[in-house]
C-alpha cells in the first residue's frame, strides 16, 4: 500500500495534461495546491523530505536512505492526496535521441530513455535529494545506471517511472541503442559455492548453513560469509597500486609486489562478523531495514599480510602525526556508477598499536585472497565490525577526521529501541567499531526432532567477542533458561592439541563449543538457549526487544532454538 501511495504521490509534479488526465474532484484540489510556487513550497515543507528520501532510495537502491524515507510517511497522508490516471494518450509522440539529449538540465527539462520509451523526470528530480546522481543519466539511457541496483527490477519502481512517460524513441535510435548494450556491472562477479544461502544477488550477500560453520574451526574460504556493497571489481595484480596519503613524507605508492617484499609477513587468525548478523531475530520483534541475516554472517580465517603499522611508519608516521591525527580512512576499489567508492575508517590508535594486529592482508587461509574477499589486498581489523575491514583496498588516508563515507556516517550505528525513522539522527551515535559478546547455536536447528531412544542431545555453536576479549565460558540451557550447564570450548580443529589462551586483548578468533547432555525424562520439547561470557565478564542480554534498533544491528541476545522429542514407538 505504501508503495502504491508513493506511486500516486509522484504524479504531483507539473500537471501535464499530455501525460495525465485526473479525476475532477481531485484535479481542482491538486491545481490549487500546485498553481503557485508558494503552494509547491508548502507541500514540500509538509511532505517533501519524506518522499524525497523514499524516492531516492527507490532510484539509488540504498537501503538506509530508502528506509529513512518510507518511514517518514504516515498512512493517513496517503488518504488525503490521491490522483488517479483516467486515460493515457493513445498515440505518444516519437522523439529522436538528439531531442532527448537536448533535455539534460532542470532548465531544459530532464529526459531519459528506458527500453525504448522516453520519460520526462524533471518533477521527480526536484523531489530527490540525490538528484545529482539521477542527472548522470539525463539525456540518455537509464539502463546502465539501474543495472547497478537490483531494486529497480521491481514492478512498483517501473510503475513510478511509467507516470513520467512522454513518448517513444525513434526506431532508428532504438536500434542504435540496442547495439550498444550496457553490460551488467555484476556480470564479472565470481562464481559462488551453491551451498550458500543468498540474502541478495546484486550486490551478492550470502551466508553458509549454520551447521557447516562449526564443522571447521577455520572456515573454508568458499563458504565464508559474503558481504558486498557493490559489484566485485576486477583488479589486475600487475598494475595494482596502493596509495598511502596524509603523512609528512607525501604519498607512498606501493605495488602488490612491494607490499609483499618490503614489509614482514604477519599472520593472524581472526573472526569477522557483519554488524547485521542475526538481524532476522530483530525482524521477528519488529521489522527493520537491512539484509535478513540468520546466525551465520560470521566466519573465522587465517589472514596474512603486512602490518598496517609498518606501512604507516614507512610512509612517515611518527609522534608528531599523533598530535593531530585521530583516524585512518580506507577506500576500496569497488564503486558505484558515480565513482563513489566504499569507504570506512578506524581510530588511529588501533591502526598503529603494535598489539592491534591490523593487516593489509593479501592471503586468506594460506592462499591469495579470493575475489569476493578483497583480492588482491584488503584491510583486516581484528576485533572490529566487518564493515571496517575494507576489501579491494585502494587508498589509505591518515586524517584528523573520520571517513565521510555513507557507511561510516549514516549506517552501521546503533540506536535506542524507541528511536524510529522519524526521529533518528545518525550524527548522534558513534560508528560501530568493536562488537559486543556473541554466541549462537548451530545444531540442532530450530524445529529439529531428536529421538528419545538416543537418550542424549548434542548442542554445538560458536562464541566470539569484539575488541580482542576472549570468550571464557558458554552456558547452555535445555529448559529455556531455568537451569544451565557449561559447554566445552575449543580454539582449534578437533584433531589438534588445544591452543593456549592468546595474550590479553588479542583474542581475535572465535571459540567453538559443544555440550552433550541427557534428555530430560518428562520433556516433550526442549527450548535450548546459549549465552557467552568474555574476559571482561560481558554477557549477552536475555531477549531481543530491549536491544532492538531500526537498522537491526548488534543483535546478540541469548540464542534460542526449540527441539521436539520423538518418543519411541512401542513394539507390537
Amino acid at each position: 500500500m505504501l508503495l502504491r501511495c508513493c506511486h500516486s504521490l509522484t504524479r504531483l509534479g507539473r500537471l501535464n495534461t499530455q501525460r495525465h488526465q485526473v479525476a475532477p474532484a481531485v484535479a481542482s484540489c491538486a491545481v490549487r495546491l500546485w498553481s503557485s510556487s508558494e503552494g509547491q513550497r508548502s507541500y514540500q515543507r509538509a511532505h517533501g523530505p519524506s518522499w524525497r528520501h523514499a524516492l531516492a532510495g527507490l532510484l539509488a537502491g540504498t537501503g538506509a536512505v530508502l528506509a529513512y524515507g518510507l518511514h517518514h510517511h504516515k498512512a493517513e497522508q496517503a488518504d488525503t492526496i490521491k490522483v488517479q490516471t483516467i486515460e493515457k494518450t493513445s498515440a505518444l509522440p516519437v522523439f529522436t535521441q538528439e531531442e532527448v539529449t537536448s533535455h539534460r538540465s532542470l532548465e531544459d527539462g530532464v529526459w531519459v530513455t528506458y527500453k525504448g520509451a522516453v520519460y520526462d523526470i524533471t518533477d521527480f528530480v526536484a523531489m530527490h535529494p540525490g538528484g545529482d546522481k539521477i542527472l548522470l543519466a539525463a539525456g540518455g539511457d537509464l539502463e546502465p545506471f539501474w543495472a547497478l541496483y537490483a531494486v529497480h527490477n521491481q514492478e512498483h519502481v517501473l510503475e513510478i517511472l511509467s507516470e513520467y512517460k512522454v513518448g517513444v524513441l525513434s526506431a532508428e535510435d532504438l536500434k542504435k541503442q540496442q547495439t550498444v548494450k550496457s553490460s551488467d556491472p555484476y556480470s564479472s562477479d565470481p562464481k559462488r559455492h551453491p551451498v550458500l544461502r543468498i540474502n541478495s544477488q546484486k550486490p551478492f550477500n550470502a551466508e553458509p548453513p549454520p551447521e557447516l560453520l562449526t564443522d571447521s574451526y577455520i572456515t573454508p574460504s568458499a563458504i565464508f560469509f559474503k558481504r558486498n556493497h557493490l559489484p566485485v571489481p576486477q583488479v589486475d595484480p600487475a598494475s595494482y597500486r596502493l596509495h598511502v596519503e596524509g603523512l609528512p613524507g607525501g604519498v607512498l605508492t606501493l605495488s602488490l609486489e612491494e607490499l609483499k617484499t618490503r614489509f614482514p609477513k604477519h599472520t593472524i587468525t581472526a573472526t569477522l562478523q557483519c554488524a547485521g548478523n542475526r538481524r532476522s531475530e530483530m525482524n521477528q520483534v519488529k521489522q527493520v531495514k537491512g539484509l535478513n541475516w540468520g546466525i551465520a554472517a560470521i566466519s573465522n580465517a587465517t589472514w596474512s599480510g603486512a602490518r598496517l603499522r609498518d606501512v604507516l611508519l614507512a610512509a612517515g608516521y611518527g609522534p608528531d602525526v599523533a598530535k593531530w591525527a585521530c583516524h585512518v580512512q580506507f577506500e576500496g576499489l569497488d564503486k558505484d556508477v558515480t565513482g563513489t567508492t566504499y569507504g570506512s575508517s578506524i581510530p588511529l590508535n588501533k591502526a598503529v598499536n603494535e598489539e592491534g594486529d591490523v593487516l593489509l592482508a593479501y592471503e586468506m587461509n594460506g592462499e591469495d585472497l579470493p575475489a569476493d574477499h578483497g583480492y588482491p589486498v584488503r584491510v583486516v581489523v581484528p576485533g572490529t565490525v566487518g564493515a571496517r575491514n575494507v576489501k579491494w583496498l585502494g587508498k589509505i588516508i591518515v586524517s584528523a577526521e573520520e571517513s565521510n563515507s555513507h557507511w561510516q556516517q549514516n549506517d552501521y550505528k546503533g540506536f535506542s529501541p524507541g528511536t524510529d525513522w522519524d526521529t533518528v539522527d545518525f550524527k548522534s551515535a558513534p560508528a560501530i567499531q568493536e562488537l559486543p559478546i556473541q554466541s549462537a547455536i548451530t545444531t540442532p536447528a530450530d524445529g529439529a526432532v531428536v529421538n528419545r531412544s538416543g537418550e542424549e542431545v548434542t548442542v554445538k555453536g560458536y562464541a566470539w567477542s569484539g575488541g580482542g576479549r576472549e570468550v571464557v565460558r558458554v552456558d547452555v540451557s535445555l529448559d529455556g533458561g531455568k537451569t544451565w550447564q557449561v559447554a566445552q570450548l575449543r580454539s582449534s580443529e578437533k584433531e589438534q592439541a588445544p591452543k593456549p589462551s592468546p595474550p590479553p586483548g588479542r583474542a581475535w578468533a572465535w571459540k567453538l563449543w559443544e555440550l552433550t547432555a541427557p534428555l530430560p525424562a518428562e520433556a516433550q520439547e526442549l527450548e535450548i538457549v546459549c549465552k557467552a561470557v568474555d574476559t571482561s565478564y560481558n554477557m549477552q542480554p536475555d531477549t531481543v526487544p530491549p536491544i532492538w534498533n531500526l537498522r537491526g544491528v548488534l543483535s546478540n541476545a541469548w540464542h534460542r532454538v526449540k527441539v521436539k522429542i520423538r518418543e519411541d514407538e512401542s513394539e507390537g
